[in-house]
């Protein structure tokens, strides 16, 4: 009899150690991030802070731990990933970072999209001064006359708002300056570009001319609309850096709204957004990697919470607000990339 009882303690005990297993595996699967803490970076300008959020969200979703976002010029983040000092960003602008594909070398790499294509580049006039004048080209600068409009500081040189140092952009704007040699012509400014575009916005709103290059998405071309307030001129030709001159061919994009031409030769290629992840992290990380692949945010929601934020809904909390907010209104998508994570890790 006393055998029959521990039989059935045991087997009562095997019942308990399996439902528990069971428990702890199916905990394990839903929150495979559980206990790991990613190390989470983000780009100097705004306008990619919120998918950053976004993403930031999804990992949390997953049981990660989320350390930062820190905000880094693009030399620190691509050295921070490649030597693990961080995890990853969502911030990669391709071909345009392609120059720091150097600090890869196999502990870094590029993993799924943002957003495929669309992110377009290129300069900017009002369209009352390139109707007026007949403006069409970045190399229509060279004249005097057209110069002079632009000329806000008496230098003899147009003014144009450009990028801060560090910003992959602002080696390509250098390099086009010699390229179409245009050193003795434009002027560009490398302050903050928020506050550059800022006071580009006020001038054209007391009806002067303005000179700029942006990229999309972007709040820019929410407040100046192309076509309508702004268009975007051409270059005669396609001259880009060395890491990027296989791709000059594609700097010529059809059907792009406002362009001076169609199709444009805007000077610059489509870029893809994607995330960047330390290789390392990816490997130890399946969970993680599988929902970098399959995430996207859409370039137009991207370019509407711009918008918002520009209008002075630009705190931490407001940005966190609108990932939410965005989660909420997509909720089944973003179960559905939960769940393909999820499935990365069992």
């Amino acid at each position: 009899m006393r055998h029959y009882r521990n039989r059935l303690l045991a087997g009562a005990c095997a019942g308990l150690l399996a439902t528990f297993g069971l428990a702890a595996g199916a905990a394990a699967q839903e929150m495979p991030g559980e206990g790991t803490t990613v190390s989470l970076a983000r780009a100097t300008w705004d306008t990619g802070w919120f998918h950053a959020e976004i993403y930031a969200e999804a990992l949390r979703s997953l049981g990660y731990e989320i350390d930062g976002p820190v905000t880094l010029d693009n030399p620190p983040f691509y050295e921070a990933v490649s030597t693990g000092d961080v995890d990853l960003w969502v911030n990669g602008w391709f071909p345009l970072h392609n120059t720091y594909e150097r600090f890869f070398e196999g502990s870094a790499e590029p993993v799924g999209y943002v957003a495929e294509g669309g992110a377009l580049q290129g300069y900017l006039i009002d369209k009352a001064t390139a109707d007026e004048h007949g403006i069409v080209s970045i190399e229509d600068f060279e004249r005097d006359e057209i110069k002079a409009l632009f000329d806000t500081t008496g230098d003899g040189k147009a003014e144009m708002v450009a990028c801060p140092p560090g910003w992959g952009c602002e080696e390509v704007i250098d390099h086009h300056m010699d390229a179409y040699e245009l050193r003795d012509h434009v002027n560009p400014i490398t302050a903050g570009y928020s506050a550059s575009m800022a006071d580009a916005l006020a001038r054209y709103q007391q009806g002067e001319s303005i000179f700029f290059y942006t990229w999309t998405p972007n709040w820019t071309v929410g407040q100046l609309t192309p076509g309508e307030d702004v268009v975007w001129i051409e270059v005669e030709r396609a001259d880009l850096p060395e890491d990027q001159a296989d791709l000059e061919d594609a700097t010529t994009l059809s059907g792009v709204t406002g362009c001076v031409a169609d199709p444009c030769n805007m000077g610059w290629p489509a870029n893809d957004i994607r995330p960047v992840a330390n290789s390392d992290f990816l490997s130890e990380n399946p969970a993680a990697e599988r929902l970098l692949q399959v995430m996207e945010i859409p370039l137009d929601d991207i370019f509407e919470q711009n918008a918002r934020m520009n209008d002075g809904e630009d705190s931490e909390e407001d940005l966190q607000r609108h990932a939410r907010e965005w989660i909420a209104d997509n909720q089944a998508t973003f179960d559905g990339w939960l769940e393909e994570a999820r499935s990365a890790a069992m």
